[in-house]
Protein backbone atom coordinates (compact mmCIF):
# COMPACT_ATOMS: atom_id res chain seq x y z
CA UNK A 1 0.00 0.00 0.00
CA UNK A 2 1.36 3.63 -0.88
CA UNK A 3 -0.04 7.11 1.14
CA UNK A 4 -0.81 10.14 -0.24
CA UNK A 5 -0.81 12.38 2.64
CA UNK A 6 -2.03 16.20 1.81
CA UNK A 7 0.14 19.14 3.17
CA UNK A 8 -1.11 21.48 1.60
CA UNK A 9 -3.87 25.06 1.61
CA UNK A 10 -3.27 28.39 3.16
CA UNK A 11 -4.12 27.88 7.24
CA UNK A 12 -6.63 30.91 7.00
CA UNK A 13 -8.25 29.91 10.22
CA UNK A 14 -4.94 30.17 11.68
CA UNK A 15 -3.30 32.90 10.93
CA UNK A 16 -1.09 35.18 11.39
CA UNK A 17 1.32 31.59 12.38
CA UNK A 18 0.39 30.10 8.95
CA UNK A 19 1.86 33.67 7.07
CA UNK A 20 4.93 32.08 8.04
CA UNK A 21 4.53 28.69 8.19
CA UNK A 22 2.48 25.75 7.02
CA UNK A 23 -0.06 24.76 9.42
CA UNK A 24 0.70 20.83 8.96
CA UNK A 25 3.99 21.84 10.79
CA UNK A 26 2.63 23.81 13.68
CA UNK A 27 3.88 21.51 16.28
CA UNK A 28 1.18 19.71 19.04
CA UNK A 29 3.30 18.03 22.31
CA UNK A 30 6.67 19.51 20.26
CA UNK A 31 5.76 17.52 17.28
CA UNK A 32 4.70 18.97 14.15
CA UNK A 33 1.13 17.82 13.23
CA UNK A 34 2.12 16.15 9.86
CA UNK A 35 4.70 13.97 11.59
CA UNK A 36 1.49 11.90 13.14
CA UNK A 37 0.07 11.28 9.77
CA UNK A 38 3.44 10.05 8.20
CA UNK A 39 3.79 7.45 11.38
CA UNK A 40 -0.16 6.34 11.11
CA UNK A 41 0.69 5.28 7.67
CA UNK A 42 3.97 4.03 8.12
CA UNK A 43 2.61 1.80 11.05
CA UNK A 44 -0.20 1.13 8.21
CA UNK A 45 2.33 -0.49 6.12
CA UNK A 46 3.06 2.00 3.64
CA UNK A 47 6.92 2.38 2.33
CA UNK A 48 6.00 5.03 -0.25
CA UNK A 49 4.75 7.97 0.66
CA UNK A 50 3.85 11.00 -1.53
CA UNK A 51 3.12 14.53 0.26
CA UNK A 52 1.22 16.94 -1.31
CA UNK A 53 2.44 20.38 -1.22
CA UNK A 54 1.23 24.00 -1.37
CA UNK A 55 2.76 27.15 -0.35
CA UNK A 56 5.51 27.26 2.43
CA UNK A 57 6.89 23.73 -0.08
CA UNK A 58 10.52 24.45 0.98
CA UNK A 59 9.49 24.64 4.58
CA UNK A 60 7.87 21.73 4.39
CA UNK A 61 10.59 19.27 2.92
CA UNK A 62 12.85 20.77 4.73
CA UNK A 63 11.27 19.42 7.85
CA UNK A 64 10.60 16.33 6.72
CA UNK A 65 14.10 15.58 5.31
CA UNK A 66 14.94 16.52 9.04
CA UNK A 67 13.90 13.08 10.49
CA UNK A 68 14.76 9.69 9.13
CA UNK A 69 11.76 7.58 8.29
CA UNK A 70 11.57 4.36 7.85
CA UNK A 71 9.69 4.57 3.77
CA UNK A 72 10.30 6.25 0.36
CA UNK A 73 8.90 10.01 0.64
CA UNK A 74 7.90 11.84 -2.41
CA UNK A 75 7.05 15.54 -2.76
CA UNK A 76 4.26 16.32 -4.99
CA UNK A 77 3.58 19.92 -5.97
CA UNK A 78 -0.06 20.84 -6.41
CA UNK A 79 0.04 24.60 -6.87
CA UNK A 80 -3.20 26.14 -6.91
CA UNK A 81 -5.24 23.97 -4.16
CA UNK A 82 -8.58 22.63 -6.64
CA UNK A 83 -10.17 19.87 -4.27
CA UNK A 84 -8.74 17.06 -2.91
CA UNK A 85 -9.81 14.96 -5.16
CA UNK A 86 -7.49 17.11 -7.52
CA UNK A 87 -4.46 16.08 -5.39
CA UNK A 88 -5.40 12.43 -6.98
CA UNK A 89 -5.18 13.64 -10.36
CA UNK A 90 -1.78 15.59 -9.49
CA UNK A 91 -0.46 12.54 -7.72
CA UNK A 92 -1.91 9.90 -10.75
CA UNK A 93 1.79 9.49 -12.10
CA UNK A 94 2.43 7.82 -8.13
CA UNK A 95 -0.87 6.39 -7.11
CA UNK A 96 -0.20 2.73 -9.44
CA UNK A 97 -1.46 0.65 -6.39
CA UNK A 98 -3.78 0.76 -3.60
CA UNK A 99 -3.27 3.42 -1.17
CA UNK A 100 -4.49 5.80 1.85
CA UNK A 101 -5.03 9.63 1.40
CA UNK A 102 -4.76 11.37 4.91
CA UNK A 103 -5.18 14.64 5.31
CA UNK A 104 -2.48 16.00 7.01
CA UNK A 105 -3.86 18.07 9.60
CA UNK A 106 -5.52 15.29 10.98
CA UNK A 107 -4.45 13.19 14.16
CA UNK A 108 -5.64 10.06 15.56
CA UNK A 109 -5.12 8.82 18.71
CA UNK A 110 -5.77 4.85 17.26
CA UNK A 111 -4.04 5.23 14.16
CA UNK A 112 -5.20 3.44 11.22
CA UNK A 113 -3.45 -0.40 10.79
CA UNK A 114 -7.23 -2.02 12.40
CA UNK A 115 -8.96 -0.04 9.03
CA UNK A 116 -6.29 -0.71 6.85
CA UNK A 117 -6.18 -4.21 7.85
CA UNK A 118 -10.64 -4.54 7.07
CA UNK A 119 -10.17 -2.26 4.00
CA UNK A 120 -8.03 -5.26 2.98
CA UNK A 121 -10.17 -8.46 3.96
CA UNK A 122 -13.64 -6.28 2.55
CA UNK A 123 -11.60 -5.80 -0.90
CA UNK A 124 -13.52 -3.02 -1.07
CA UNK A 125 -12.80 -0.38 -3.93
CA UNK A 126 -13.05 2.75 -1.20
CA UNK A 127 -13.11 3.00 2.69
CA UNK A 128 -14.21 5.92 4.13
CA UNK A 129 -12.98 6.92 7.94
CA UNK A 130 -15.87 7.99 9.72
CA UNK A 131 -16.80 9.53 13.42
CA UNK A 132 -19.73 10.14 15.70
CA UNK A 133 -19.94 14.38 16.16
CA UNK A 134 -22.33 16.43 18.39
CA UNK A 135 -22.25 18.85 14.95
CA UNK A 136 -22.62 17.03 11.91
CA UNK A 137 -23.65 20.07 9.95
CA UNK A 138 -20.05 21.32 10.01
CA UNK A 139 -18.53 18.38 8.16
CA UNK A 140 -19.41 16.36 5.43
CA UNK A 141 -21.92 13.57 6.47
CA UNK A 142 -22.40 10.07 5.51
CA UNK A 143 -25.54 8.17 4.57
CA UNK A 144 -25.56 5.40 5.84
CA UNK A 145 -27.40 1.69 4.26
CA UNK A 146 -28.99 -0.56 7.00
CA UNK A 147 -25.41 -2.85 6.09
CA UNK A 148 -23.46 -0.30 7.29
CA UNK A 149 -22.19 0.75 3.40
CA UNK A 150 -22.19 4.08 2.10
CA UNK A 151 -25.51 5.03 0.17
CA UNK A 152 -24.03 9.05 -0.12
CA UNK A 153 -22.10 11.98 1.19
CA UNK A 154 -23.35 14.99 1.98
CA UNK A 155 -20.85 18.31 2.38
CA UNK A 156 -22.10 20.08 5.34
CA UNK A 157 -25.93 19.42 5.45
CA UNK A 158 -28.63 21.44 6.82
CA UNK A 159 -30.60 18.84 7.93
CA UNK A 160 -27.78 16.14 8.16
CA UNK A 161 -28.88 12.07 7.48
CA UNK A 162 -26.81 11.00 10.03
CA UNK A 163 -23.96 12.08 12.85
CA UNK A 164 -21.30 10.43 11.54
CA UNK A 165 -19.04 12.87 9.95
CA UNK A 166 -16.13 12.30 7.57
CA UNK A 167 -12.51 11.97 9.66
CA UNK A 168 -10.40 13.05 6.50
CA UNK A 169 -8.37 9.25 5.98
CA UNK A 170 -9.60 7.72 3.38
CA UNK A 171 -8.64 4.01 1.77
CA UNK A 172 -8.91 3.80 -2.46
CA UNK A 173 -7.89 1.42 -5.30
CA UNK A 174 -6.84 2.92 -7.98
CA UNK A 175 -10.13 2.95 -9.58
CA UNK A 176 -10.69 6.51 -7.76
CA UNK A 177 -8.34 8.28 -10.37
CA UNK A 178 -11.12 7.25 -13.19
CA UNK A 179 -13.92 9.06 -10.64
CA UNK A 180 -12.18 11.98 -10.25
CA UNK A 181 -11.14 12.41 -13.86
CA UNK A 182 -15.31 12.44 -14.61
CA UNK A 183 -16.60 14.41 -11.99
CA UNK A 184 -17.33 18.44 -12.66
CA UNK A 185 -15.79 21.31 -10.40
CA UNK A 186 -18.28 22.07 -7.46
CA UNK A 187 -19.79 25.62 -6.56
CA UNK A 188 -16.19 26.54 -4.72
CA UNK A 189 -14.74 25.44 -8.29
CA UNK A 190 -12.96 22.47 -6.70
CA UNK A 191 -12.68 18.81 -7.46
CA UNK A 192 -14.83 17.69 -4.26
CA UNK A 193 -13.63 14.14 -2.96
CA UNK A 194 -16.58 13.64 -1.97
CA UNK A 195 -18.32 13.86 -5.64
CA UNK A 196 -15.52 11.24 -6.83
CA UNK A 197 -16.76 9.00 -3.83
CA UNK A 198 -20.37 9.17 -4.96
CA UNK A 199 -19.57 8.45 -8.70
CA UNK A 200 -17.84 5.16 -7.41
CA UNK A 201 -21.36 4.34 -5.84
CA UNK A 202 -23.32 5.69 -8.63
CA UNK A 203 -21.44 3.28 -10.92
CA UNK A 204 -21.14 0.07 -8.75
CA UNK A 205 -18.51 -0.02 -7.08
CA UNK A 206 -18.08 -0.87 -3.47
CA UNK A 207 -17.79 1.54 -1.02
CA UNK A 208 -17.83 1.03 2.85
CA UNK A 209 -17.40 2.87 5.89
CA UNK A 210 -14.92 2.41 8.98
CA UNK A 211 -15.24 3.86 12.43
CA UNK A 212 -13.23 5.43 14.72
CA UNK A 213 -13.62 4.66 17.99
CA UNK A 214 -10.94 6.73 19.60
CA UNK A 215 -10.34 10.33 19.38
CA UNK A 216 -10.24 12.44 16.33
CA UNK A 217 -8.95 16.14 16.14
CA UNK A 218 -8.77 18.48 12.92
CA UNK A 219 -6.42 20.46 13.79
CA UNK A 220 -7.98 23.79 11.51
CA UNK A 221 -8.42 25.98 14.38
CA UNK A 222 -6.60 27.00 17.57
CA UNK A 223 -9.13 25.65 19.70
CA UNK A 224 -8.42 22.59 18.04
CA UNK A 225 -4.36 22.22 18.44
CA UNK A 226 -5.14 23.23 21.74
CA UNK A 227 -7.51 20.22 22.38
CA UNK A 228 -5.60 17.91 20.27
CA UNK A 229 -2.30 18.87 22.65
CA UNK A 230 -4.37 17.97 26.06
CA UNK A 231 -5.00 15.11 24.33
CA UNK A 232 -1.83 13.88 23.58
CA UNK A 233 0.07 15.12 26.47
CA UNK A 234 -2.86 13.13 28.70
CA UNK A 235 -0.82 9.52 27.46
CA UNK A 236 2.50 10.79 27.91
CA UNK A 237 5.09 9.18 30.17
CA UNK A 238 7.41 10.88 32.49
CA UNK A 239 10.91 11.36 31.19
CA UNK A 240 13.67 13.45 32.93
CA UNK A 241 16.80 13.87 30.39
CA UNK A 242 16.99 17.38 31.26
CA UNK A 243 18.69 19.45 34.46
CA UNK A 244 16.99 20.27 37.78
CA UNK A 245 18.02 22.43 40.17
CA UNK A 246 16.00 23.74 43.02
CA UNK A 247 12.46 22.57 41.36
CA UNK A 248 9.89 20.22 41.68
CA UNK A 249 8.06 18.23 39.30
CA UNK A 250 4.62 17.07 39.29
CA UNK A 251 3.07 14.64 37.47
CA UNK A 252 3.33 13.24 34.35
CA UNK A 253 6.76 15.52 32.80
CA UNK A 254 8.87 15.14 29.91
CA UNK A 255 12.28 17.29 30.22
CA UNK A 256 13.82 16.95 27.07
CA UNK A 257 17.94 16.41 26.40
CA UNK A 258 19.91 19.74 27.70
CA UNK A 259 16.59 21.38 28.82
CA UNK A 260 17.58 23.31 32.37
CA UNK A 261 14.76 23.94 35.20
CA UNK A 262 16.13 26.26 37.95
CA UNK A 263 13.46 27.62 40.90
CA UNK A 264 10.93 26.36 39.26
CA UNK A 265 7.45 24.24 39.52
CA UNK A 266 6.43 21.76 36.82
CA UNK A 267 3.09 20.25 37.01
CA UNK A 268 2.09 18.12 34.06
CA UNK A 269 0.88 16.64 31.82
CA UNK A 270 3.54 19.08 30.02
CA UNK A 271 6.47 18.50 28.05
CA UNK A 272 10.00 20.72 27.83
CA UNK A 273 11.46 20.96 24.73
CA UNK A 274 15.48 20.43 24.10
CA UNK A 275 18.17 23.25 25.45
CA UNK A 276 15.05 25.03 27.42
CA UNK A 277 15.62 27.02 30.21
CA UNK A 278 13.15 27.80 32.49
CA UNK A 279 13.63 29.50 35.87
CA UNK A 280 11.59 31.05 38.50
CA UNK A 281 8.40 30.03 36.72
CA UNK A 282 5.56 27.43 36.89
CA UNK A 283 4.80 25.55 33.80
CA UNK A 284 1.28 24.06 34.40
CA UNK A 285 -1.19 21.55 33.27
CA UNK A 286 -1.56 21.08 29.40
CA UNK A 287 2.21 23.30 28.33
CA UNK A 288 4.48 22.26 25.14
CA UNK A 289 7.32 24.46 25.32
CA UNK A 290 9.58 23.95 22.29
CA UNK A 291 12.98 23.73 22.20
CA UNK A 292 15.77 26.16 22.93
CA UNK A 293 12.91 28.59 24.69
CA UNK A 294 13.83 30.91 27.76
CA UNK A 295 10.74 31.30 30.35
CA UNK A 296 11.41 33.48 33.38
CA UNK A 297 9.43 34.90 36.02
CA UNK A 298 6.12 33.48 34.28
CA UNK A 299 3.67 31.69 34.86
CA UNK A 300 2.42 29.59 31.93
CA UNK A 301 -0.82 27.32 31.91
CA UNK A 302 -2.86 25.02 28.98
CA UNK A 303 -0.47 27.00 26.08
CA UNK A 304 1.84 25.77 22.90
CA UNK A 305 5.32 27.78 23.06
CA UNK A 306 7.05 26.97 19.71
CA UNK A 307 11.08 26.84 19.22
CA UNK A 308 13.23 29.73 20.57
CA UNK A 309 10.89 31.82 21.88
CA UNK A 310 11.97 34.08 24.98
CA UNK A 311 9.23 34.88 27.91
CA UNK A 312 10.25 37.17 30.75
CA UNK A 313 8.52 38.74 33.56
CA UNK A 314 5.09 38.83 32.01
CA UNK A 315 2.79 37.22 34.63
CA UNK A 316 0.47 34.59 33.90
CA UNK A 317 -0.36 33.40 30.38
CA UNK A 318 -2.79 31.01 29.82
CA UNK A 319 -4.49 29.38 26.34
CA UNK A 320 -2.08 30.42 24.56
CA UNK A 321 0.03 30.09 21.22
CA UNK A 322 3.01 31.28 20.67
CA UNK A 323 4.83 30.79 17.27
CA UNK A 324 8.77 30.50 16.67
CA UNK A 325 11.46 33.14 17.53
CA UNK A 326 8.83 35.08 19.87
CA UNK A 327 9.55 37.60 22.11
CA UNK A 328 7.49 38.76 25.31
CA UNK A 329 8.77 40.57 28.01
CA UNK A 330 8.00 43.20 30.73
CA UNK A 331 8.37 46.41 30.10
CA UNK A 332 10.69 48.29 32.21
CA UNK A 333 10.77 51.33 29.76
CA UNK A 334 8.85 54.87 30.66
CA UNK A 335 6.52 55.38 29.51
CA UNK A 336 4.67 52.26 31.29
CA UNK A 337 1.91 50.41 28.88
CA UNK A 338 1.26 47.47 26.66
CA UNK A 339 3.88 47.94 23.49
CA UNK A 340 2.77 45.41 20.96
CA UNK A 341 4.01 44.85 17.00
CA UNK A 342 0.59 42.91 15.78
CA UNK A 343 0.49 41.14 12.40
CA UNK A 344 -3.08 40.94 10.49
CA UNK A 345 -5.77 37.82 11.89
CA UNK A 346 -3.93 38.34 15.45
CA UNK A 347 -6.09 37.53 18.36
CA UNK A 348 -4.89 39.39 21.99
CA UNK A 349 -6.40 39.42 25.72
CA UNK A 350 -4.73 41.69 27.87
Amino acid sequence: MKALILSGGSGTRLRPLTYSQQKQLIPVANKPVLFYAIEDVIEAGAQDIGIILGPNKDQVIDTVKSRDWDARIEFIYQGVPKGLAHTILVAEKFLDDDFVMYLGDNILRDGIVRHEERFRSLGSDASVLLTEVEDPQRFGVADLNQDGSIRRLVEKPKAPPSNYALVGVYFFKPVIIDACKAIKPSWRDELEITDAIQWLIEHGYKVDASFVEGWWKDTGKPEDIFEANRLILDDITTRNDGLLENSRVMGRVIIEKDAKIERSVIKGPCIIGNRSVISDSYIGPYTSVGDGCRICGTEIEDSIIMDESRIINTGKIVESLIGRNVRIQECVALPKGNRLIVGDNSDISL
